[in-house]
């Protein structure tokens, strides 16, 4: 008697697994059909619709390499870039070591061999020019 019913409890559990199983592959399979109505092949699109659609990278494209002390030194921005390309030599190398490549006045001065007062006021000169070149351009500051 006991092998009759551990028998049927095991039919019913199988009967169960097997329904849980048909149902888990028939909600997967309504829910890609459902998606196939939602999407559209990329095939079947005009070409105005995959151009709404299309979406540009735009790495690289507005960064500036400028070289000082051997070091390649990237700037982003066009106007940026335009304005420390103006400058002299000298004092657009004072500005990259200084901003953008983290250097104090002290070690900018060892690098230049040049006095630490007279690269600060090299470096106060030229954020002025800067500042005057990009009002000159047309850059607004933001409001602090």
């Amino acid at each position: 008697m006991k092998d009759s019913y551990e028998q049927r409890v095991q039919n019913q559990f199988g009967g169960f697994c097997t329904r849980v199983l048909k149902n888990e592959a028939n909600r997967i399979l309504n829910e890609y059909a459902k998606q196939r109505d939602r999407e559209k092949s990329l095939d079947d699109m005009t070409q105005d619709e995959l151009t709404k659609a299309a979406s540009y990278d735009r790495y690289f494209q507005d960064e500036y390499i400028f070289e000082v002390l051997g070091r390649e030194t990237v700037v982003v921005g066009e106007l940026l870039a335009a304005a420390l390309a103006q400058l002299p030599e000298d004092k657009r190398d004072v500005i990259l070591l200084s901003y953008f490549l983290g250097m104090t006045d002290l070690e900018i001065s060892q690098q230049l061999n040049a006095a630490r007062s007279t690269i600060s006021k090299r470096r106060n000169n030229v954020l002025k020019e800067l500042r005057e070149y990009l009002e000159k351009e047309g850059f607004e500051w933001p409001e602090t």
